[in-house]
């Protein structure tokens, strides 16, 4: 098989299909790929939220495949993968139709029957999916009957960058509810000490510390943000320059973005690891405490018996003191003597 590159998952990503061969030769791709687990399931999850709706649910058939079928072999998958779920299934349920709600409850019944996750946790993911489809159906219905008036207030030259005016993806993930929060997971083995120190110097190189991209959205021209100033422009040159310089502009955007949400995943997991590992230290600490309280109990145990055995040492006589028996008695005879 080819080797790893972030770039190389990301097209065959791209290539995806729902067909049963797609999916399944692309999972035999990633698992093949395991110890790149972790990325892997970072594009996987930025290249969800990117995707078109009517392919967003192959995103989770490609997941599940890649879960079931790896987890026989090693869990490095079925924990990347673990830390990501609730975001991703609450993701797609919020673009679901009949279908795709279907077909997610069909998935989690399916995990629960062969355990490839605690109960509690999927119950955790099939409760932020029911969340998310109930206040969807509400908004429906709102939506409706206000369809009309929406349209109306929105002018025509305006209705191009309206999808500029939805809340981000970022948005979502930091004002999600705690339904969604790490600390709700179900709890797993703690990390080791090296591995969890590896991962949080990672993260110094992380998106938000990105000092060069971050500089180049700040030094974008105000024309890329600032609609009023369209109409300063006066002819197809100018247009023409602008558009080339707005379509950057997404490129970087959308991909600083999509670094940014995996990011936030990544401390997500992150600080469920060290919840994780403050838990273990706090559970030995208190077997510790425990040891301890019971050796000192031993201890004055001790100390309480040495205590009388040296009282009672000091209150017997001494033979030194006593008078002798022995002195006005003949000694004894000696063998030869009695033989004699």
């Amino acid at each position: 098989m080819s080797s790893f590159s972030e770039s190389a998952l990301t097209k065959k990503l791209g290539e995806l299909n729902n067909s049963q061969q797609s999916i399944q030769t692309l999972s035999l791709w990633v698992i093949h790929h395991r110890k790149h687990a972790r990325t892997i399931v970072q594009v996987w999850q930025t290249e969800l939220i990117k995707a078109k709706i009517d392919k967003k649910l192959t995103f989770l058939y490609l997941a599940n495949d890649v879960i079931q079928n790896s987890r026989k072999k090693s869990t490095e998958f079925t924990k990347a993968f673990g830390g990501v779920l609730i975001t991703a299934f609450t993701h797609v349920a919020k673009h679901a139709d009949g279908k795709t709600k279907s077909a997610i409850e069909r998935m989690l019944s399916i995990w629960v029957e062969r355990s490839v996750y605690e109960a509690d946790y999927i119950k955790q993911i099939s409760q932020s999916v029911n969340k998310v489809l109930k206040t969807k159906n509400s908004k429906d219905l709102v939506v409706v009957g206000e369809k009309a008036k929406e349209n109306a207030k929105i002018r025509p030259e305006e209705k191009d960058f309206e999808p500029l005016l939805k809340k981000s993806r970022l948005d979502e993930l930091i004002h999600q509810t705690e339904d969604d929060d790490y600390l709700t997971l179900s709890p797993r083995d703690p990390p080791d000490a090296d591995e969890l120190a590896k991962v949080l110097m990672e993260l110094e190189n992380s998106a938000s510390s990105d000092a060069v991209v971050r500089e180049k959205i700040a030094s974008l021209p105000p024309e890329v943000q600032d609609i009023s100033r369209l109409e300063r422009i006066t002819d197809r040159e100018t247009a023409d320059r602008l558009s080339t310089t707005v379509d950057e502009a997404c490129l970087l955007l959308a991909e600083y973005n999509g670094r940014l949400v995996a990011e936030i995943d990544d401390r997500r997991q992150v600080a469920r690891m060290l919840a994780d590992f403050v838990r273990q230290q706090k559970s030995l600490l208190q077997e510790s405490e425990q040891k301890l309280a019971n050796y000192r109990e031993k201890l004055a145990k001790v100390s309480e018996v040495r205590k009388e055995l040296k009282s009672h040492i000091q209150n017997l006589p001494d033979l030194t003191m006593l008078p002798s028996v022995t002195g006005g008695l003949a000694p004894l005879p000696s063998a030869g003597d009695l033989f004699n």
